[in-house]
């Protein structure tokens, strides 16, 4: 952490993926806007995809090395696996009052959100923090 986060910070759902470096970058970028931190929260969830979303002891390295370069106030979060991504990024942002959440977006087609129900989606329509949703380039 480079300083203590002191104001309410703009939290970043992370994923190690394309959707969730860029949530990190507008994350950092819209932090730097308003004259606070990020923090970045990790929640692999309770599905069976949790592996694959979890940060890894080299994820979080390189993760800490790009917020430290960033200059920006900065905390990691690895949150439990109890409860969904969107379940505990809503409450996080609720919890600390964060100005901002920001997400990464992936397309899905009709059948793999039906099928596999929208974390997105979820955070779009139960947070009471405003939403940025952000794609891969």
């Amino acid at each position: 952490m480079t300083a203590p986060l002191t104001t309410p910070p703009v939290v970043v759902g992370y994923v190690p993926n394309a959707q969730g470096r860029a949530a990190l970058h507008h994350g950092i970028a819209e932090a730097r806007l308003r004259g606070t931190g990020v923090l970045v929260a990790n929640s692999a969830g309770s599905d069976g995809f949790a592996d694959a979303k979890r940060i890894g002891d080299e994820d979080d390295a390189a993760l800490r090395t790009e917020l430290a370069a960033a200059g920006v106030p900065f905390e990691v979060r690895q949150l439990g696996s109890q409860r969904s991504p969107s379940e505990h990024l809503v409450e996080l942002a609720e919890e600390v009052e964060a100005p901002l959440l920001v997400i990464g977006l992936r397309q899905r087609s009709l059948v793999g959100k039906l099928i596999m129900g929208s974390n997105a989606q979820r955070i779009l329509l139960d947070a009471t923090v405003p939403v940025l949703a952000v794609k891969a380039s």
